[in-house]
């Protein structure tokens, strides 16, 4: 038997989504800036991903630019935002949780002379309100968290955020890497205050490689991609039609029979929650089940290093991540493990549970019988 567990770092494409990327690779594979027929065609059918993604978010088309991911939304978010309002102010504030594609756009412009407040999370790795007023001032341009933790699940407040932001520091844009959150919860940026939101494709069974950034039409961002002047001149290149057509299909299937979907994701991760706490030195981290995210659990098991657990789980085809698998092989201490107050020795033994709604009650149970097996092993070989 296989179990897919690591759906947070990548997911299966849909069937539908296969089927219109090799559509759009093989027969409308006209440059959609073209202004022949075939190019019309083409251009189609990124105008149809914008309206799909538009209508789920309650924006204007015109505020969906899309992107090659979720790296590359943040990025512009962070370093596009903040050099457009800089005349405003240069101070930027973000958590000690953020994924890399956000904390290093955030390090490069402290390098630029920006000034970049971090601000610390609770042990359940939400970011503290009272720490934000705190932090807030007129000077402030641009506040950047995620919506959901890649690591932890964890949900950050983003209306309550968003209210902040906007009536302590209005010059400020604020920014939510929604990159986990997008197709686990219903995200209207106008009505919970966010100007920038980032999302990507391949987590949601849409392709890699592609991804998009909501700009509201009030929030000024200067394009960092320069050529023929594509998407509004905010992002030149030709679009990639195979990928934009693939996540718009996705974003329009994984909000079809929606809070069936949800439903499905907490009762996998209660089910795997419960059979895990009937084993010995094992802690599950982060916020309680149904307060964090549907998809993600974050479990240490003292004693045995993540990476040995990883490749124990592998040779039996259940497929886990050692905290989070976005970064390249080479693994550093995790930021939000250590934000979160995880002591070194649990640190090392965590790995990330991540579901998708392809997964199965049977794929748990299976998961729980092996680590049943393999845990006492394991510890017992544990160096010490």
């Amino acid at each position: 038997m296989e179990a897919y567990f690591d759906n947070s770092a990548t997911t299966r494409c849909y069937e539908g989504v296969k089927d219109i990327v090799v559509k759009t690779m093989m027969e409308d594979y006209a440059n959609p800036s073209a202004m022949h027929r075939k190019g019309v065609e083409a251009e189609q059918y990124v105008k149809k991903s914008a309206q799909i993604l538009a209508r789920l978010l309650k924006v204007n088309e015109k505020e969906i630019l899309f992107t090659s991911g979720g790296t590359e939304s943040n990025n512009l978010a962070l370093v596009g935002g903040a050099m457009a309002n800089k005349r405003s102010g240069t101070h930027i504030i973000t958590t000690a949780v953020e994924h890399a594609a956000v904390g290093q756009p955030a390090a490069f412009l402290e390098e630029q002379g920006f000034e970049v407040t971090i601000l610390p999370v609770d042990e359940r790795g939400v970011v503290r309100l009272d720490e934000l007023s705190a932090a807030l001032r007129p000077d402030t341009i641009l506040v950047s968290t995620m919506y959901v933790n890649n690591e932890v699940g964890a949900v950050m407040p983003v209306e309550q955020i968003g209210a902040m932001v906007h009536e302590k520091s209005p010059k400020a844009l604020y920014h939510v890497d929604a990159i986990q959150g997008f197709g686990k919860y219903r995200i209207y940026p106008k009505r919970l205050g966010i100007d920038l939101l980032s999302v990507s494709g391949h987590k949601i069974h849409g392709p890699k490689g592609v991804g998009f950034l909501y700009i509201s039409e009030k929030a000024k961002v200067q394009p960092l991609i320069l050529g023929g002047g594509q998407q509004g001149g905010m992002r030149s290149g030709t679009d990639n039609v195979p990928g934009i057509a693939g996540l718009g299909m996705a974003a329009e299937l994984i909000y079809t029979d929606f809070e069936e979907k949800v439903e499905h994701l907490y009762q996998l991760k209660e089910r795997m929650a419960e059979g895990l706490s009937q084993m010995e030195d094992v802690v599950i981290n982060g916020m309680a089940l149904r307060e964090g995210a549907p998809q993600i659990l974050s479990v240490s098991f003292l004693g045995i290093r993540s990476e040995v657990l990883l490749h124990t789980l592998e040779d039996k085809g259940i497929y886990v991540s050692a905290g989070s698998a976005c970064s390249s092989h080479k693994r550093k201490a995790s930021s939000t493990l250590t934000a979160i107050g995880l002591p070194a020795d649990q640190k090392e033994s965590t790995v990330r549970i991540s579901f998708s709604e392809e997964n199965t009650f049977e794929e748990v149970d299976y998961c729980l019988e092996v680590l049943r097996e393999v845990i006492p092993m394991l510890r017992r070989y544990a160096r010490h």
